[in-house]
């Protein structure tokens, strides 16, 4: 080891690094360090910790380079400095003191200095080292510049490594955003075009050439690039962290070929080397729209629905293909792949709870659990611990551990019936729940997580219950996320005579028994009853019925109903005699020369205060489609 000149060493690291980096600065570095301490060999290492290998950047080999030299750490010189985190030298002997290491003696190696190269967080990323044939010696000058020398190497290292997560973040980004399904375009303040992602340049017919370093405006109408453009000076204005917006009403955008689309749009704001950007997100809701109203003329062809929902139908036990129930049927299919919560409303004995079972066994979630809780029939200090469970002794008469409902139905599916009673001051619980998947047994301080998919069911007007301060607003939009609603038998009677055929077939096997016909007069009778208890009052009806039959005529108690007194008739049941028995044929006739009559009395208007919708006791949209079915004309 030559004695040193500092200065000169200086000079020399300083002007021989100072225009390079990268792979060639590392050159430069540990050349000029063994001319300046006099050793044959340095090096300078990057550090794989899980593989505990040393890569060489550059490796200086007296007066030419080893290329692509890696090594394991283990039994070499280098690993008391990758341990200590801390300079180490080892004056002589170097063979002796570590014979494992295979490359020493072929190098001629007898003395060792290292140092190591440590991020911003003290982590070791490699190294810096120097070996010679000769016994070294350490004295303050070069001890001195050999950590100059690491210092330098280190902050070089650190700046790569930060250069290539860059470009990996970067990449990432690129990823997610060619990934993207709607289009994702960035603009600058005069709307010049600097960023187009995959999905653009499909939504807007057009390729990256095409669109990028153009004005976006040749790809919006006049009326949607001024509404662009005051939005952008609206957002330059918002303080940092509200410089995003949804765009109301989305814009309408064109095509490189001139067609036009409706289109849902966000913009944010950002700035890139203190130029502003925005960010524009487009996405194509025609063919949504274009969805939504073939859903629409489907939902007249209900034998095509039926078909399309036979899975969830035979599955769940659901029975009817009136207009209104096929609609809540649709409904339930389009739901129930996801993870939404639903909340079902109807009048009681509408069969909420079927539908839920039908929501959980149409979905991913069928192999698991559902889990039902009827909220109106758990006492209300006891409603916490049901929903969460509870440890030994968290309250009186808690003689075990208890597990909750939540906790049951992780991944499946939990059921709350009955929603609507759940007390005002467990809501917010169960809102974290319903939020962060995340709930505290009673008496316990442990948070358990859950996977639970929500489906509630209630009678009440649940915004009524928020104004009255009686329900959270905040759970209740939560809950209601994918709204369904149950329509009365009422409003679907025609489904009554398929209800009753169902439930005369389940009770004929439970009692052993051959299954009745309905007559006219039993058909006649279910059709012209308002069935204020809905599908559980007709259940009740036939099976009264099933208990009485004796092997006659099945005879309908509708007098014992409450509502039977003063029920006018259905028009489709009129001008039948008891005891009539008609075809099919003729039902359907008697049908529709009934909605005639009904037409004529209301001038031919189907909808309104006056129309025959309101005179029938239906909705319009369901005599609408039986007289189209009908072929018959209003007016």
């Amino acid at each position: 080891m030559r004695p040193l000149d500092e200065q000169a060493a200086l000079r020399a690291v300083v002007e021989g690094t100072s225009a390079h980096t990268g792979g060639r600065f590392f050159e430069e570095l540990v050349r000029n360090l063994a001319q300046a301490l006099g050793t044959r060999y340095a090096w300078a290492t990057e550090y794989a910790e899980e593989e505990q290998r040393l890569r060489a950047l550059a490796f200086w080999h007296g007066d030419d380079w080893m290329d692509e030299y890696e090594y394991r750490v283990p039994g070499t010189p280098c690993e008391p400095v990758v341990e200590r985190k801390e300079l180490v030298f080892f004056p002589e002997k170097l063979l002796s003191l570590f014979p494992d290491d295979p490359d020493l003696e072929p190098l001629g190696a007898v003395s060792y200095m290292g140092v190591p190269f440590l991020d911003q967080q003290g982590r070791v990323v490699g190294h810096l080292a120097v070996m010679d044939c000769e016994p070294m010696k350490l004295d303050p000058q070069a001890k001195g510049l050999f950590e100059i020398f690491a210092n330098r190497g280190a902050a070089e290292l650190r700046r790569l490594r930060a250069e290539q997560s860059l470009r990996e973040r970067e990449q990432e980004l690129q990823g997610l955003i060619d990934g993207a399904m709607d289009a994702i375009v960035e603009l600058d303040s005069e709307l010049e075009t600097t960023l187009v992602n995959s999905a653009g340049e499909i939504v807007l017919g057009a390729k990256e050439h095409q669109i990028r370093g153009s004005l976006f405006s040749r790809f919006l109408d006049r009326a949607s690039t001024r509404k662009l453009r005051e939005l952008m000076a609206e957002l330059d204005e918002q303080p940092l962290g509200k410089r995003h917006l949804w765009i109301p009403g989305g814009l309408q955008a064109k095509r490189l070929d001139g067609s036009q689309f409706n289109a849902e749009a966000t913009l944010s704001f950002n700035e890139v080397h203190r130029k502003p950007r925005y960010t524009l997100i487009l996405r194509n809701v025609d063919d949504r729209l274009n969805a939504e109203r073939r859903i629409r003329s489907l939902t007249e062809d209900k034998d095509y629905l039926k078909e399309e929902l036979a899975l969830v139908h035979d599955a769940s036990g659901i029975v009817g293909d009136s207009e209104s129930f096929v609609e809540v049927l649709r409904k339930v299919s389009m739901v129930a792949p996801a993870r939404t919560s639903v909340l079902i409303t109807g009048e009681t004995g509408t069969g909420k709870e079927l539908i839920a079972r039908a929501v959980h066994e149409a979905s991913g979630r069928g192999e698991r659990p559902l889990v039902k809780v009827n909220c109106a029939a758990i006492p209300a200090s006891l409603i916490e611990s049901e929903f969460f469970g509870h440890e030994k002794g968290a309250f009186t008469g808690a003689s075990k551990e208890r597990v909750g409902r939540f906790e049951l139905a992780d991944g499946g599916t939990l059921f709350l019936d009955e929603v609507g009673e759940i007390p005002l001051d467990l809501q917010s619980k169960l809102l974290r729940v319903l939020q962060e998947g995340e709930f505290e047994r009673v008496g316990e301080n442990q948070t358990r997580s859950t996977d639970v998919r929500v489906v509630a069911a209630t009678n009440r007007n649940l915004e009524e219950e928020c104004e009255k301060g009686n329900f959270r607003e905040d759970l209740f939009y939560r809950l209601n996320v994918f709204p369904i609603h149950v329509p009365p038998l009422r409003e679907r009677q025609a489904d009554a005579i398929k209800l009753a055929q169902h439930f005369l077939e389940k009770f004929a096997r439970d009692m052993n028994r051959d299954v009745p016909v309905l007559s006219s007069a039993n058909r006649a009778a279910l059709l012209a009853y308002n069935w204020p208890g809905n599908v559980r009052e007709l259940q009740n009806l036939i099976e009264r019925a099933m208990i009485t039959c004796q092997g006659g005529e099945l005879q309908l108690d509708l007098q014992g109903s409450t509502s039977a007194a003063g029920q006018q008739p259905h028009p489709t049941a009129l001008a039948i005699e008891p005891g009539q028995v008609l075809s099919e044929h003729e039902m359907q006739e008697r049908v529709a020369s009934n909605l005639r009559a009904a037409l004529a009395a209301c001038d031919g208007q189907v909808y309104g205060p006056d129309g025959a919708a309101e005179l029938l006791g239906v909705k319009p949209t369901t005599l609408a489609a039986r007289l189209k079915k009908l072929g018959i004309q209003p007016g």
